[in-house]
């Protein structure tokens, strides 16, 4: 059972650093993500760190957000281009959002003020309710989904609590054939079959992998220290756990998808 809270954002748009450093801001609708997936790097932040309750059990709700956003995002706008990145710590479209509608609210907002580029990161099908606001940003949209496997036992390894991944490929196929542009990121890089490629190929035309050593920020030390390499030996694959093991992955796409279609690490996300 997730326990829920209501907060008053003092501030909504961050500025974009680090491996988001292509943005000018990222934007997170909630603090906190109900599908607390093994591997999130988010756990070792002091998002995590500092608040009460394991991550994956508690979600902070952000009150009036969509307020708070128009005033943010006209004077942001006010000083320049506006890339945004949504979201950087918390699943925008958790289960939390069916009912209270905060990542649709702020959909709404940027559908009237557009800025020069949004990037919606998710894992869930949820996000093709909102098809009618993607397709109003037009070019200045791209739907980022998390596919990190096409084994739905290593799946239910990894992320118990997250969606399927067949529900996350037809949610993704819905999107591009809506004509939104897309892309699905292998991220992070887990154990999946040779067929993997081909079921992406029939979803969308742009890939990105980034695995933990990549994309944690830290060299892969934020997501060793979370003891997920023993799911690796207890699954009897450890040559999925090294630094090299995203080239499998790569080598597969090669034969789908033409390589400009194809991305590795920071590049697939940036603006």
């Amino acid at each position: 059972m997730t326990e829920v809270q209501y907060k008053l954002p003092k501030t909504l748009l961050n500025k974009g650093t680090g491996f988001l450093g292509g943005y000018t801001h990222s934007l997170n609708p909630y603090t906190g993500c109900a599908f607390g997936c093994s591997y999130c790097y988010v756990r070792q932040m002091p998002v995590s760190l500092f608040h009460e309750g394991q991550w994956g059990e508690w979600v902070d709700v952000k009150r009036e957000a969509d307020a708070l956003l128009r005033k943010e995002l006209r004077k942001a706008k006010a000083k320049g281009p506006v890339t945004i990145f949504m979201s950087s710590s918390t699943d925008p479209y958790q289960p939390v959002e069916y009912r209270e509608r905060v990542t649709r609210s702020l959909l709404e907002v940027m559908a009237e003020e557009p800025p020069d580029f949004l990037l919606v990161q998710t894992r869930s099908p949820l996000v093709t309710r909102d098809v009618d606001l993607l397709e109003r940003l037009g070019d200045r949209v791209r739907v980022s989904m998390t596919v990190e496997t096409d084994r739905e036992d290593i799946r239910k390894a990894f992320a118990p609590s997250a969606p399927p991944i067949p529900a996350r490929l037809r949610a993704l196929r819905e999107l591009t054939d809506a004509g939104i542009p897309t892309q699905a990121a292998i991220a992070p890089v887990l154990p999946s079959t040779e067929r993997f490629p081909e079921l992406l190929g029939q979803a969308t035309d742009r890939v990105c992998v980034d695995d933990y050593f990549m994309g944690d920020g830290s060299g892969g030390k934020r997501t060793r220290s979370l003891g997920i390499h023993t799911l690796y030996d207890e699954l009897n694959a450890p040559e999925w756990n090294r630094p090299s093991a995203y080239r499998i992955v790569l080598e597969r796409l090669q034969r789908v998808f033409p390589a400009d279609r194809i991305f590795v690490s920071r590049e697939g996300f940036e603006p």
